[in-house]
């Protein structure tokens, strides 16, 4: 089983930049309404979908309202990716920390006001 998340939202050419420019992931597929990127190393993806649009059911018309959903993205070179993000201007959401259950992890937002978590995971201190 292979789960792809998607969110219905105008903003597809503003998400399309940042997920590309942003956090280097590629385009799997898109036409004029749906849009599929794919981490860097095409192990997960993610999609896009206009609202309202006529080829869709009911319960793909509405358009995320920005609040309530986050990703998590986890990387092996955490202070790598926060500096790279920090030298492209990225604003930081939540500042690089270390969390006592392991965690070391910083947080950014996309277009759609979705809180993207980047994470390395270590083991919780003793």
């Amino acid at each position: 089983m292979k789960l792809n998340a998607g969110i219905i939202t105008e903003k597809l050419q503003e998400t399309k930049k940042f997920y590309i420019e942003v956090l280097d992931f590629g385009v799997s597929f898109e036409n004029e309404f749906y849009l599929l990127l794919h981490t860097p190393n095409q192990s997960s993806e993610i999609s896009f979908l206009q609202p309202n649009h006529p080829s869709q059911k009911y319960i793909f018309q509405s358009e995320f309202s920005g609040k309530g959903v986050y990703f998590t993205i986890e990387v092996e070179n955490i202070d790598e990716v926060y500096n790279d993000l920090k030298s492209k201007g990225v604003q930081i959401e939540v500042e690089i920390r270390d969390e006592p259950w392991g965690d070391r992890h910083f947080a950014i937002k996309d277009p759609n006001g979705i809180g993207i978590d980047i994470v390395t995971y270590t083991k919780p201190k003793e």
